[in-house]
């Protein structure tokens, strides 16, 4: 029997070009840059607002507060399993949106490509990005691209900023924390860090570590449709969760416990952990989310976590505390506690 074809993962093959890798004039503003906007970067974002090619977007938004985000992604290796930075740009600053509980509505990209960077890994990253992108429900309508000479950037940096607006009876802020809230995690820990490092410290495992690189917006609608009063949202990227649950306890000036029996981790990151010597509290996810919830709360947002596509594997992960505030920690299997401090200084250079 013959496999359906995966229509979502093709995408059109590289258009002629005058040649096979990035010039310095792609980005001087003559027939080569109109050449690759108009060949590989309209054909993959078309949208009202960017097909006008004017140096801003005019966007026509439902009144409300604007959330507002910015990232600038230099991850290498450029390509890793699950992902590339292409869908990771999309993707992080629509989530970086999402979680003040926003509509996300337009991003917009920015490109900083390497004199010398072949097309067709230039191509790849737009189909990519346009994957990502219609996954989402954004849409891209403003964008620039430069050029700098070789060595002088390493491949590609991609920029991306994103606007949504936030409905009028939502108030997420980790100062809303409380003893007696419960702390959600919407899945898996580590799968980004580790599939990026894998490939770069060349291990091996029978099967490939996957990055989690996902756009959460529509789980969090989900979320807040059955619980409006969610108390704060965060994506535990670089610094992973135990980074992020530092910052809501200094933020709250509450004290934060989570149980480390209900930690999720799959059994080949937490394989590559160990043999790099890395705590997966600390490794940075990218398509994950932390939910603090009203503690009558969290079995209904944990049923809807579990139902989606997303986090079939959510937790609830611990609860926010009177004791110790500013402070995180871990119960152990043994009925010990010990503290979750914040990481110094970078354990995963350059993973998003």
């Amino acid at each position: 029997m013959s496999q359906k074809p995966d229509f979502d993962n093709m995408s059109c093959p590289l258009p002629l070009m005058d040649h096979d890798t990035i010039q310095l004039a792609h980005g001087a503003g003559g027939r080569l840059s109109a050449d690759l906007i108009e060949k590989l970067i309209l054909p993959r974002f078309s949208s009202a607002e960017l097909d006008r090619l004017e140096d801003q977007a005019v966007l026509d938004l439902p009144p409300g507060r604007l959330a507002f985000s910015t990232d600038t992604f230099v991850v290498n290796p450029i390509f890793f399993p699950g992902g590339d930075i292409g869908d990771l740009a999309i993707n992080g600053t629509v989530n970086d949106v999402a979680m003040s509980g926003a509509d996300v509505a337009a991003l917009s990209v920015g490109f900083v490509l390497e004199e010398g960077f072949p097309l067709s890994d230039f191509h790849r990253i737009l189909c990519s990005m346009e994957r990502a992108a219609k996954k989402a429900g954004v849409r891209i309508v403003t964008g620039d691209t430069k050029v700098v000479g070789h060595g002088a950037c390493d491949k590609i940096f991609i920029n991306t900023s994103g606007v949504g607006v936030i409905p009028a009876h939502l108030n997420l802020d980790s100062r809303n924390l409380e003893p007696g809230d419960k702390i959600l995690l919407s899945g898996t820990l580590a799968d980004h860090g580790m599939a990026v490092m894998t490939i770069r410290e060349e291990l091996s495992f029978q099967a490939p570590i996957l990055s989690d690189s996902a756009a959460l917006n529509g789980m969090i609608k989900q979320m807040l449709e059955v619980c409006p009063n969610i108390k704060a949202l965060r994506d535990p990227t670089r610094g992973g969760v135990a980074t992020t649950l530092n910052e809501f306890a200094d933020g709250s000036k509450t004290g934060i416990r989570i149980d480390g029996e209900q930690i999720p981790v799959r059994p080949d990151v937490n394989g590559a952990c160990e043999i790099l010597g890395i705590d997966p509290l600390y490794v940075a996810n990218e398509g994950k989310l932390i939910a603090v919830v009203p503690g009558p709360d969290a079995e209904a947002v944990l049923k809807v976590m579990q139902g989606h596509e997303l986090g079939g594997d959510a937790v609830i992960l611990g609860e926010v505390v009177a004791g110790h505030p500013c402070m995180v920690t871990l119960k152990t299997g043994l009925g010990t506690e010990r503290i979750v401090d914040m990481p110094i200084g970078e354990q995963l250079p350059r993973i998003c």
